[in-house]
């Protein structure tokens, strides 16, 4: 398809996909590249130039354009939310106009709250009450809650800090874990793209397709200058995203309770350093061993053991990260419920990255370590 506006403008310039379905598919690129007209085509807020769009194989103009929209929820930045209504009625709008009961609408409404991760105790509340982030949250539930089987989003948290957007890309993709939508998401950050998109599709300026690809070979094949100069220098870190840690060879011995005797801190007198756990087991920090008394141990004197990993679900990236702001260039592994299981040296993880690449290089794929 082609968008082409009357002083002559090509914002879309004869793009061709096929987006898979039940998957995210992420469309990325520069500023005026075409990703939210590409976006609002799909639901005809804006009507190509030339070209067609089908939706399980029927042009989506074979029907009208309000069944179209009502079909598909849409997500925007700053969540687009009612003012005026409170966040149960925000997020039961569509049901309504469907001609859903108010009591029906309104259980659904209750229903996706808890899905998005939304305490019920803020159903009666209106939008300005909320935090960026529970708007977003209202936004998603409110997109979800005819459940349509396409849902667009539009940088839908581009607005709220960083923090908070890991949070909302997360439930994102546990959400769609449970219910397998077919999702348009549209983004200028490369890496929420390589976190959330099943399959990313890279635009130039001018709406141009420039690569169509899994995040894995994106990042280790790229078409042509321009998508390795998008990815950025550090591709290389972001493809290690896609290794997973689990195999990674920890060491317990380096850890140490709390509460430990003096012939447990005896025992571990020639490491240069030692994690001290709460005990329950749950890191506090590292020290020196020779800073440490039995049964004395000063908190305010640990160093920071930085942010942990936990094994066979994080990456190895997320394990590098670790050892690489760690003051003592070990990682912290822990479990599920955040108890220390070991530790791991930049050594080891640098081992194991090596080991990571040859397996690819000899056909293993990474793909498969996703």
């Amino acid at each position: 398809m082609t968008k082409r506006y009357p002083d002559g403008t090509v914002a879309v310039d004869r793009l061709s996909l096929e987006i898979p379905d039940r998957a995210i598919t992420v469309l990325v690129g520069p500023s005026g590249c075409g990703k939210t007209t590409t976006l609002r085509m799909i639901n005809r807020m804006v009507e190509p130039s030339e070209g067609s769009i089908l939706l399980d194989g029927m042009d989506i103009r074979q029907q009208p354009v309000n069944t179209l929209r009502r079909s598909m929820g849409y997500v925007i930045q700053n969540a687009g939310l009612f003012q005026h209504r409170t966040i149960l009625d925000n997020i039961a709008t569509v049901p309504r106009l469907l001609g859903w009961t108010r009591q029906k609408a309104r259980q659904r409404a209750a229903e996706l709250m808890e899905r998005v991760g939304l305490d019920t105790s803020l159903a009666k509340r209106y939008p300005y009450q909320l935090s960026g982030g529970q708007q977003q949250r209202v936004g998603v539930a409110r997109a979800l809650a005819a459940d349509p089987p396409v849902l667009l989003m539009d940088e839908p948290f581009s607005a709220v800090d960083p923090v908070v957007r890991k949070g909302l890309q997360d439930e994102l993709l546990r959400i769609q874990d449970e219910l397998g939508k077919t999702i348009v998401f549209v983004t200028h950050d490369i890496d929420e793209a390589i976190k959330l998109g099943t399959m990313v599709a890279v635009l130039r300026t001018g709406g141009r397709l420039a690569q169509f690809a899994p995040p894995a070979e994106l990042l280790s094949a790229p078409a042509d200058a321009f998508v390795e100069d998008f990815l950025g220098a550090d591709r290389g870190i972001r493809r290690l995203s896609f290794f997973p840690s689990e195999g990674l060879e920890l060491q317990t011995s380096p850890l140490i309770a709390i509460d430990a005797d003096a012939a447990q801190l005896a025992g571990r007198a020639d490491a240069p350093y030692v994690l001290v756990t709460d005990p329950d087991g749950r890191p506090l920090g590292w020290s020196e061993p020779d800073r440490l008394t039995a049964g004395a141990v000063d908190r305010e004197q640990l160093i920071d053991h930085g942010r942990p990993f936990v094994p066979g679900t994080d990456s190895l990236r997320t394990a590098l990260d670790g050892a690489v702001l760690s003051p003592t260039g070990w990682a912290v592994a822990v479990d599920g419920d955040g108890r220390a299981v070991g530790v791991v040296s930049q050594q080891v993880i640098g081992e194991a990255i090596r080991a990571a690449h040859r397996r690819v290089t000899h056909g293993a794929g990474v793909e498969a370590a996703r």
